[in-house]
């Protein structure tokens, strides 16, 4: 029988085992929870679930368990979780089904259909849901896992960082070429955790609105889409 019971929109629990990832990805995370960095983003975790604060997403890690390792042929980077309820729900830039598109990922659907002269691919209804993305090797990863409502930035330097950098760097050691999104000056900072020469690494400024025209590298016309499809047949697939 079907559940009519709507599946949490914030975070329940503090502890990292009920958070799904890929197997690839395990040894990783397990080791950073195991640490002490680790321990204290849970500690703080818990004291802030205990004060009543609502924590988005539901699943921190849910990128890692919808896109593994030897599966990533793209990397794009976001900065921390959509802070409104019901909004997050654990990929950069993605909402949730039924959730209204928000400006910055409007923006990455125009250039999606600017530069390679078609909507975005794998989008059977409308609607702002990168899963079929996730699903397909985009590893969508913010570089702070959790944020409280209302408060942006509220978890950055809480510890996440070590994780997710840690989480790039895998990445990019693996010989598999990959394409790397780095939009706006917080995700260039990840760049110097790339450096293999086989991967491609595109910067531009962020999609927001309020960068998304401005120089140096406007995100709209940054043709990068058209140079990641590129990339991407010439490197099988």
């Amino acid at each position: 029988m079907k559940s009519n019971v709507s599946p949490p929109d914030q975070l329940q629990s503090a502890d990292p085992r009920d958070w799904p990832v890929a197997p690839g990805w395990r040894p990783l995370v397990d080791g950073f929870f195991a640490s002490p960095a680790g321990a204290q983003l849970l500690a703080f975790l818990r004291e802030r679930l205990a004060a009543g604060a609502s924590i988005f997403p539901p699943q921190p890690l849910r990128a890692l368990e919808l896109t593994p390792p030897d599966a990533v042929r793209v990397v794009i980077l976001g900065q921390d979780p959509y802070h409104g309820r019901g909004q997050a729900h654990g990929l950069a830039f993605s909402v949730a089904p039924g959730v209204r598109v928000p400006p910055s990922l409007r923006n990455i659907f125009k250039e999606i259909e600017r530069d390679l002269g078609q909507p975005p691919p794998a989008f059977p209804v409308p609607g702002g849901s990168l899963v079929a993305w996730a699903e397909r090797g985009a590893l969508l990863l913010n570089t702070t896992l959790t944020v409280e409502e209302g408060q942006p930035g509220s978890h950055a330097k809480r510890g996440w960082e070590l994780l997710t950098d840690a989480l790039i760097a895998h990445v990019a050691a693996q010989a598999q070429p990959v394409v790397f999104m780095l939009w706006g000056a917080h995700a260039q900072s990840k760049r110097a955790l790339i450096n293999a020469p086989q991967h491609l690494v595109l910067c531009a400024n962020h999609p927001s609105p309020l960068s998304a025209l401005r120089p140096p590298v406007p995100f709209v016309g940054c043709g990068h889409f058209g140079k990641a499809r590129a990339f991407r047949l010439v490197h099988g697939g």
